[in-house]
């Protein structure tokens, strides 16, 4: 019972982003009293989009410009995920409203200037392929609502930097907002936005007393409407003139042009929303939430129904043939031992690969580590996105200083293998894993590089990942395999034989490729619906929120990994085949199998992702993100066979 209120404490304290450590800014009015703020800061952070992988930073497109501003620090997770926040030229006071301002000096690209003519065709570029602004606001994003399917409001954490009519006349993405956009082969540049700032009042609360008098507030919520207008030569009083057209970019330019960018700033007050429940209005709107909840618990029931039997089959199973094992006494009735108890004498025979084994298990034990260590953080609200980059932050550092039980492990077990070079063990278990990740993120960040994206890594970045890699990691793996290779060798229930006993033929239910396939299907069932919002999350600029359920998932995926690879290990045991080290790991670890058709499928279905170059960035994180849910999921099928072989082996009398 206690558990099940846990949990549901963890669900339901998902929608209020109160972060411990995270205060509250209050603004006023007037610039002279200390305990508020007068300016409102306005940061940009990179641009993205849906139909590439590759984002840019602000300034990478033609855009005005702050003077002289310093960006706020980025952490760790941050850098690595490409977000590059940077101070705005956009001047907003709290509650003075702004009507039509200019925000920078017109910008003129001339039809025979190269110069001029490349800046243009970025523009364009980021138009077509559908870039979305990141625009922040007291640590919020700034959002763009609208209207969906069924009448449903949404409100997206980006808006468009403009949009493209095709030859044909048709709109693309944004454009079909307005009947203006029109013009065939045409590009419509969003160079103004209506920003509209809702504040808490601080007049009936106890922190509005320090607030002199004056107007003032907490921001509940920045949302803002995107518009293309042509200014002309006098940008003052368009925005509101409906005679003014849009800011029209013909595909073929043969004149010059200019673009004026504008603003509009207006305040309101909103007393029904707390600073502490501000992002629930983001979270509410989100597509597919609400229909998926009843979905998600609907396979949660199913998966944990289906381990509920899996194990109480097993059990049964097993006391029966443990008390009728035990009742063998005579020469004549021991002659008729069959099944698992046949193969004691060669169940613990170390296998072949014991190093490779070895090591992938040390690794996979610290993605374990890591995965649930941060899941638990994120649950209780640590790792919120209020906070930006803390989740990637916390799990990178997290599975440096995690080193010590990926040695611990690997050593233990290499030893109960009989190996003897300690060496190769712990520069394996510290250097194959983690490199072959390295290398495949090293090699796309040169992609990156190239392309001149916000997501490539700065060279001292990379260097500081390698100093913690090599000036943390490693030596945590070095003292665990030191503290493992000092205990003695883990003790095995039976002995093993000299010779080994002859596996007899199997049918193709008990070989071992079909019953890994069959392996990984039941843990992926209980997976498939949370991955979707996962990947959204990575590839849509979708906010993930939903760690309650996620954490669920994690452990029902742990359980459901542990039954179905003890299942299968017994049936091939009672089939006499008593080669289950490797194969208990793959069972489990072939749902990564799964989950890379599953991004194939994602791939071809929801992403309209386009150009060689972002193809292969996608499928370069999917092979990393595989890669590490292989190691984890067969770490948690081995190590649950570990236990079950030793368990059922310690309990029959073996002569």
């Amino acid at each position: 019972m206690i558990r099940i209120c846990l949990v549901s404490t963890l669900l339901l304290g998902v929608h209020g982003f109160y972060l411990p450590g995270l205060a509250p800014v209050t603004y006023c009015s007037s610039p002279d009293i200390v305990s508020c703020q007068n300016e409102i800061k306005l940061f940009v952070n990179r641009l993205n989009s849906e139909e590439s992988v590759i984002p840019y930073e602000y300034h990478h497109f033609d855009f005005c410009e702050a003077d002289g501003d310093h960006a706020p620090a980025e952490n760790l997770g941050q850098v690595v995920f490409g977000e590059r926040i940077m101070p705005s030229p956009y001047k907003i006071k709290f509650g003075e409203a702004q009507e039509c301002s200019v925000l920078c000096s017109k910008k003129v690209y001339k039809a025979g200037d190269s110069d001029s003519m490349k800046k243009l065709a970025l523009l364009k570029k980021g138009m077509f392929m559908n870039y979305q602004h990141h625009w922040i606001v007291d640590n919020m994003p700034v959002t763009w609502c609208y209207q969906v399917e069924n009448q449903q409001h949404y409100c997206s954490t980006g808006f468009p930097m403009g949009c493209y009519v095709d030859k044909k006349g048709n709109p693309k993405d944004a454009c079909v907002i307005s009947r203006a956009y029109s013009q065939p082969d045409t590009y419509y540049i969003f160079n103004h936005v209506d920003i509209t700032i809702s504040y808490h009042s601080g007049q009936d609360e106890d922190w509005g007393k320090y607030l002199g008098g004056v107007l003032g507030g907490r921001i509940v919520a920045v949302k803002l409407v995107p518009r293309s207008i042509n200014h002309g030569d006098d940008p003052k009083g368009k925005c509101q003139d409906s005679s003014a057209g849009p800011m029209a970019i013909p595909g073929d330019l043969k004149e010059d042009i200019g673009i004026t960018y504008t603003y509009s700033v207006d305040f309101k007050q909103n007393q029904e929303t707390k600073w502490s429940s501000r992002w629930d209005y983001i979270l509410e709107s989100m597509p597919h939430t609400n229909i998926q909840w009843f979905s998600i618990l609907n396979s949660l029931v199913i998966v944990l129904f289906l381990s509920g039997m899996v194990a109480m089959i097993l059990l049964r199973t097993l006391h029966k043939d443990i008390a009728r094992y035990n009742q063998i006494d005579s020469g004549e009735d021991a002659q008729e031992e069959f099944g698992w108890k046949l193969v004691h004498g060669d169940v613990f025979r170390p296998p072949r690969k014991g190093m490779l084994l070895s090591v992938l298990l040390g690794s996979g034990v610290q993605l374990l580590c890591m995965a649930s260590i941060t899941l638990i953080f994120a649950c209780l609200g640590f790792l919120s996105p209020a906070n930006r980059g803390a989740l990637m932050t916390c799990a990178l550092v997290l599975f440096v200083c995690l080193g010590t039980p990926a040695g611990y492990v690997a050593s233990r077990i290499y030893k109960s293998f009989g190996g003897e070079k300690w060496k190769s063990n712990v520069l394996l278990t510290s250097m194959l894993c983690p490199g072959i990740v390295f290398a495949h993120f090293f090699i796309m960040n040169l992609v990156l590089w190239y392309y001149g994206s916000s997501a490539a890594i700065p060279f001292f970045t990379l260097v500081a990942l390698l100093a913690l890699w090599f000036g943390v990691s490693v030596p945590l793996t070095f003292v665990g395999a030191y503290f493992g290779f000092r205990k003695p060798v883990i003790e095995q229930p039976v002995r093993t034989n000299q010779i080994p006993r002859q596996i007899p033929d199997q049918s193709i239910y008990t070989q071992p490729i079909p019953g890994i396939i069959m392996g990984g299907v039941l843990p992926f069932g209980c997976i498939f619906i949370q991955l979707f919002f996962v990947l959204n999350s990575i590839w849509s600029s979708q906010i993930y929120y939903m760690y309650g359920f996620l954490f669920l998932v994690y452990l029902i995926l742990i359980i459901t990994c542990s039954e179905t690879t003890i299942l299968l290990c017994y049936f091939h045991l009672c089939a006499e085949d008593y080669h289950w080290w490797w194969r208990s790991f793959l069972t489990s670890g072939f749902t990564a199998f799964y989950l890379a058709m599953y991004c194939v499928h994602y791939f071809f279905t929801k992403l309209d992702i386009e150009g060689a170059a972002s193809t292969f960035l996608y499928f370069g994180y999917t092979s990393i993100m595989v890669f590490c849910f292989f190691l984890l999921t067969g770490s948690i099928g081995f190590f649950s066979s570990f236990w079950f072989v030793r368990k059922i082996y310690s309990v029959v009398k073996v002569d």
